[in-house]
């Protein structure tokens, strides 16, 4: 088997995750996260529609950590990003943290975008 040597950039892994908090890049940070190609940052959640389009390009996948459960996107959010041409997949958080996780150690062009458990 070949294993390659991966270079994150700014895109770091999901070291970590609990009650109302994310740890990346061994920083802790707190409520709704963005972390993807330009780094990590806070989210608004699912009105904060602009920050995930400005992705667009950028990635091919944009996955979604709807919280402790498995919820639905509103159809508004998920039409938009399409539209720009992201894909989205929705799943509760630490199922979209694992997938990124697996997804970035592949080199694969995506971002996390995710509620708290």
């Amino acid at each position: 088997m070949r294993l390659n040597e991966i270079a994150f950039t700014d895109a770091r892994p999901v070291e970590g995750y609990g009650p109302g908090f994310f740890r990346i890049g061994g920083q802790v940070h707190q409520g709704a996260i963005l972390t993807g190609p330009g780094g990590t940052s806070a989210w608004g959640g699912y009105e904060d529609v602009d920050a995930l389009l400005a992705l667009a390009g950028q990635i091919d996948v944009l996955f979604v950590g709807t919280g402790a459960e498995i919820g639905y996107l509103p159809e508004a959010f998920r039409n938009r990003l399409e539209e720009a041409g992201v894909g989205v997949e929705a799943m509760n958080s630490p199922a979209a943290c694992r997938t990124y996780n697996v997804l970035l150690s592949e080199g694969r062009r995506i971002a996390l975008a995710a509620l708290p458990v």
